[in-house]
């Protein structure tokens, strides 16, 4: 009887451990297969980010030169390549530096999330949304204003003369910025520092838009700028909690797009003055009355913020409908932060100059929605091709242009160019027009 019931136990043993290793066996199945479903999929995220080089998002965090008020650089021994190794051990690192001094402006906190390369875009729903709130909370940290009589683009400097202040060290990233600064100054003599804010980007395009254009776009000439915020509302269910600068709360989507209709029809007022000034002395006068760091300037950089947003959204739209997008339109949707307009505006645009300035792809962005080629010498990348880059690439030979500068692909600064004086002729001899004076022989006298 022993003997059977042994029998039976050994019986239950067996079939109980056959179970077991069928079950692990279909969970290591499982496992294996969902591991290969993530790898492909990495893969295929991987080969869009190849697939358009040029638009790859930068890298966020690379070590900053920290300027003290008096203008003086304290520079870090740390080469591009050991910086941006840096900024990838980081998985999700906030950063909380204050701005260039700028004329004894309030500082205002810069708090960039960062990607590292590559998979670091493709982020879970989560981790956005943790993010999105961790921004929120720092909307505390509004822009101010400037003291009376001082302007957010500060008055041409020499170029050389700036870089020598600024970079007096003899480090790696000292010698590749000076680098870059040579080849500019081959080109302009004249920098002009924009402060350094997280609307940086899109102050020094629209200063260079008020103080180059010769003509209005046909985009604003032709078209009734204030009706768009409405139309896209209509057509598209954008959730717009829209915050301006210097109020404390959201707008809703109604109210925030009738401030947006007030702003696009003061663009178009400024640009078409801009166009009509005689000369390069009223075009300065009208852009020392706008950056002023009031509710007027930072109005039009709201302004486009929209014209951003609404190209996003007929872009968007041309891609599903299997229309020709621009190539950076496929990374721009790509990011797992920005799968459609709407989640572009909440975790993206909606943010900049709070939070957070523009980041590379969103620049190409900016360029087409202004329909204009945004050529951008790139210091720290002096050495290789990228040194200038155009955003976007595709109509730089089409599209008029302007030119901005970068250290990091954060602060953005404007090249000018001297205006030489008017010259007095060099002798007496020659009237105002350089025709000869002649002297009227003497009267003689008589005896």
């Amino acid at each position: 009887m022993h003997s059977k019931v042994s029998t039976m136990d050994q019986g239950r043993r067996s079939k109980k451990n056959t179970t077991n290793s069928t079950t692990n066996l279909s969970q290591a199945r499982i496992t294996v297969r969902s591991i290969d479903h993530t790898r492909q999929s990495k893969r295929a995220k991987t080969q869009v980010s190849r697939r358009y080089p040029e638009a790859e998002p930068r890298n966020r965090y690379p070590e900053p030169v920290t300027k003290e008020h008096d203008g003086r650089s304290k520079e870090k021994d740390i080469t591009t390549s050991t910086m941006q190794q840096q900024s990838q051990e980081k998985a999700k690192p906030t950063r909380q530096t204050s701005p260039q001094s700028h004329g004894g402006a309030a500082g205002v906190v810069v708090a960039e999330d960062s990607y590292s390369d590559g998979d670091d875009l493709y982020r879970a729903e989560e981790e956005i949304e943790q993010e999105r709130l961790e921004k929120d909370k720092l909307y505390s940290a509004i822009p101010t204003s400037l003291p009376a009589g001082e302007c957010s683009v500060e008055e041409p400097v020499d170029l050389l003369t700036y870089c020598k202040r600024e970079w007096r060290g003899n480090t790696t990233k000292s010698d590749l910025i000076k680098t870059g600064y040579f080849k500019i100054s081959e080109t302009y003599d004249q920098l002009r520092r924009v402060r350094g804010d997280n609307y940086c980007a899109l102050r020094a395009t629209l200063f260079q838009l008020l103080s180059q254009s010769n003509e209005l776009p046909d985009w604003l000439k032709k078209h009734d700028v204030t009706k768009w915020p409405r139309e896209v509302l209509s057509k598209k269910d954008l959730n717009l909690q829209w915050r301006f600068p210097f109020e404390s709360r959201d707008r809703d989507a109604g109210g925030a797009m009738e401030q947006i209709s007030h702003y696009l029809g003061h663009l178009k007022e400024k640009w078409q003055e801009a166009v009509r000034c005689n000369g390069a002395e009223e075009r300065e006068r009208l852009c020392q009355q706008v950056f002023q760091g009031q509710e007027e300037e930072y109005g039009l950089l709201e302004a486009l913020k929209f014209l951003m947003l609404r190209t996003a959204v007929q872009l968007h739209t041309d891609m599903a409908e299997g229309t020709h997008v621009p190539e950076f339109c496929w990374l721009l949707f790509a990011r797992d932060s920005s799968r459609c307009p709407s989640t572009l505006f909440t975790n993206h645009l909606r943010h900049v100059g709070f939070t957070g300035g523009l980041e590379q792809v969103e620049m190409f962005l900016l360029g087409y929605s202004l329909r204009i080629t945004i050529k951008v010498y790139r210091l720290y990348k002096a050495d290789t091709e990228e040194f200038i880059t155009y955003y976007p690439t595709d109509q730089k030979d089409t599209w008029p242009y302007i030119c901005l500068i970068t250290e990091d692909d954060r602060h953005y600064n404007v090249p000018a160019l001297s205006v030489p004086k008017e010259t007095k002729p060099a002798s007496s001899k020659f009237d105002e027009s350089g025709a000869p004076r002649w002297n009227r022989p003497k009267q003689s006298t008589t005896l």
